[in-house]
């Protein structure tokens, strides 16, 4: 495109260059022509974010240089090529035009800028900085020396481990879409056109959130006014934290608050299509609700539950509408991260999961379709990762070197963090959950309960193994380490009471190789389609590093 004399396009074109969300570079010379056509700052953000503009951006900066209704497309695309080959309007070679580069030292500045960001927001992937080496090559040496490197390192970036992990995941995560004996049925999906959601804690509201912002009306039960009054707040403020990050107009919040209703009795439930129960992970409880919901919605309403962990088996043992029964397991916070999980039993229909599905495209979700047990198939994989890291605290390795060299291999967050994040009653409720069904490899560390023991809870009271205050990034707590002693203790696994010495790399395996042997379990199991499945659900649900 950029190599044309030039570019017409329709209102709204999405226009971009994403090679480098593949792990490589823009090739044919798309390197060295969009900074001359945008200029350098444009050009190395819309490289770099692989993020697209609309053609209207794109008149305003040069890349287009006309909208035509789609109508008219072709025949005025067809005037400009005889209009320029006939010289009536100007021949623009994009390679060798040089009047939006700037000079050389201000060329110098924004590459050096933008090098800097890419160290930070791009760790461990080589194609950000490789693409700012071909740009500045071209600028110093001219376009066509630029084009002859760009060939040279695009074939040296699609040969690597990055590309080839980042592109696996690109036709992955499109895989997910079809699942056998569900979308080759010929059954069309059922519009949901009012959810309930059942309890507005963290994970309710979240879900309530997501689903208004799709224009689907949500009643939200609570089983008091009290709580119903925090979670509509919650749901509030959710809308209001997309407000002010420019994520959402103002128009719009009032649209999606307007889709919400707060209850505190099952009469709105007769004409819903969907109800997620989101309540906390209390097997009573979750059979009663369950009980209720089958005698208070209509027969053709999906029963689901947001259960992380529960046997969806158990959960609906008291109900007669088995085949109604399935998991929409949201991970939070449930308005952001971008993985449903839906779990189906023996029982669920084709026609539910479907359902389910559909729902989950709505609301801007990837939907990925696994089987019944303890933990599903995200969850039950990724159990092992907090397990090895609290087997080796015990063994003597600090905490916080752990969390850093989880961080530097790519999550977001180490696994104590994650735990300060979530909160303790969580973690020692999956942990109870897990060890009851896999005794032969679960490790009982004694930390959070101790942890607890001392007035801590992790974020949610400002104190963890990391402090946390408003408006700074937590820091490492010195006095957790004591705790940390007295758990070593309990256990008493240290050799010879001495700490373990290991290296960066062999805790980064300990603590993921317990994760990838869980994983090939769960295949095995059948608890997952396809391998690629479990790779999508870990990257959106885990944030385990796509390039990884």
């Amino acid at each position: 495109m950029q190599a044309s004399h030039a570019r017409i396009a329709v209102s709204r074109a999405q226009l971009g260059l994403p090679e480098l969300s593949l792990g490589v570079i823009p090739g044919s010379g798309g390197t060295q022509r969009l900074p001359r056509l945008v200029g350098l700052p444009k050009a190395v953000e819309m490289m770099l974010s692989s993020r697209p503009i609309m053609s209207e951006e794109g008149k305003e900066v040069g890349l287009v240089d006309a909208i035509v209704p789609l109508e008219e497309l072709l025949k005025v695309s067809k005037q400009w090529a005889l209009d320029i080959a006939a010289r009536r309007k100007p021949w623009i070679r994009s390679l060798h035009a040089m009047d939006k580069l700037g000079s050389l030292s201000e060329a110098h500045d924004i590459i050096k800028m933008a090098r800097q960001q890419a160290k930070q927001t791009a760790k461990n992937m080589p194609q950000h900085l490789a693409c700012l080496d071909v740009i500045e090559e071209g600028i110093i040496h001219g376009g066509y020396i630029g084009v002859l490197k760009e060939a040279k390192v695009f074939k040296e970036l699609v040969a690597s481990v990055t590309s080839k992990a980042l592109v696996h995941n690109f036709f992955a995560q499109r895989a997910t879409a079809k699942v056998p004996n569900v979308t080759d049925t010929g059954l069309k999906p059922r519009i949901a056109k009012k959810v309930a959601v059942i309890g507005g804690g963290l994970m309710g509201s979240g879900i309530a959130t997501a689903l208004i912002l799709s224009n689907i009306y949500v009643v939200l039960k609570e089983i008091n006014s009290e709580y119903l009054l925090k979670g509509i707040k919650t749901v509030e403020a959710n809308i209001r934290d997309l407000l002010s990050r420019k994520r959402l107009a103002q128009d719009n919040a009032d649209k999606a608050l307007s889709m919400l209703k707060g209850v505190i009795d099952y009469s709105e439930f007769k004409d819903v299509d969907l109800v997620i129960e989101a309540v906390i992970e209390d097997v009573p409880l979750k059979q009663k609700i369950f009980s209720e919901i089958e005698k208070a919605c209509p027969p053709h309403c999906i029963l689901a539950s947001n259960t992380s962990t529960i046997d969806l088996n158990i959960v609906g043992e008291k109900t007669r509408s088995q085949d109604r029964i399935v998991g929409a397991h949201f991970f939070s916070p449930a308005h952001v991260m971008p993985l449903l999980e839906i779990v189906r039993t023996e029982k669920t229909s084709p026609q539910a999961i479907l359902d389910l599905m559909a729902v989950g495209k709505t609301i801007k979700k990837v939907p990925v379709v696994v089987g019944n047990c303890t933990g599903f198939a995200v969850n039950r994989t990724f159990f092992p990762y907090s397990q090895g890291a609290h087997i080796l605290v015990n063994l003597g390795v600090d905490v916080f070197r752990i969390d850093r060299l989880i961080t530097e291999f790519g999550l977001p967050l180490g696994p104590f963090q994650l735990q300060d994040l979530a909160g303790y009653g969580v973690a020692v409720a999956t942990t109870k959950e897990f060890a009851s069904y896999f005794p032969d490899r679960t490790f009982h560390s004694p930390l959070v309960e101790l942890l607890m023991k001392n007035g801590r809870n992790g974020k949610n009271n400002g104190k963890g193994y990391y402090i946390y205050k408003k408006g700074s990034k937590p820091k490492p707590d010195p006095l957790v380490l004591p705790i940390v002693e007295e758990s070593r203790m309990l256990t008493n696994i240290m050799p010879s009471g001495k700490s373990i010495i290991v290296t960066d790399q062999e805790i980064v395996e300990m603590i993921l190789f317990p994760v990838v042997n869980e994983a090939c379990r769960v295949l095995d199991e059948g608890i997952v389609i396809r391998a690629s499945d479990l790779d999508v659900a870990s990257v959106l649900g885990m944030s385990f590093p796509s390039y990884r």
